[in-house]
């Protein structure tokens, strides 16, 4: 950050006042200096990265993303896929679960509960019952009748 402020301002002002109120070292600005002018020795392995997160939908973390990586033939640590991922600003949706909330509004009316617990019946179809249960099924709401 410091060594493009004194790029910036190196022709308005002299080198060594800018480096002496950035608080550089002279061999150090012309280091990093020459460091920003070098091709990025990474950008295959960005590209390789970039390519398999968004070719499985932005859904793949690091851990993921790193498995495609070995697959394909790479040689590299999961931190270094999570470190490139984090600069290259790839992250995945996390998807949270919602805590079951039954109620949904208005209540229903209530049957009346004519059978009161006497399940025996003197002959067939005599008595019918049921039970109703609710289950969600990714975003949809299932009624199951047993």
């Amino acid at each position: 950050m410091k060594v493009l402020a004194v790029i910036a301002l190196k022709a308005q002002y002299r080198l060594d006042v800018l480096l002496d109120v950035a608080g550089l070292a002279r061999s150090t600005f012309f280091y990093r200096q020459a460091q920003l002018r070098r091709p990025d020795p990474k950008a295959a392995l960005k590209a390789a990265v970039t390519s398999a997160f968004e070719n499985n939908h932005r859904r793949y973390g690091h851990r993921r993303v790193h498995r495609v990586l070995v697959e394909a033939g790479w040689r590299v640590a999961k931190k270094t896929v999570l470190a490139l991922m984090r600069e290259l600003g790839l992250a995945c949706r996390v998807r949270r679960r919602r805590r079951y909330v039954s109620y949904q509004g208005q209540v229903g009316a209530v049957a009346a509960n004519i059978l009161d617990r006497q399940f025996a019946a003197q002959a067939p179809n005599q008595k019918w019952v049921t039970d109703v249960t609710e289950f969600r099924v990714g975003t949809r709401s299932c009624i199951c009748l047993r």
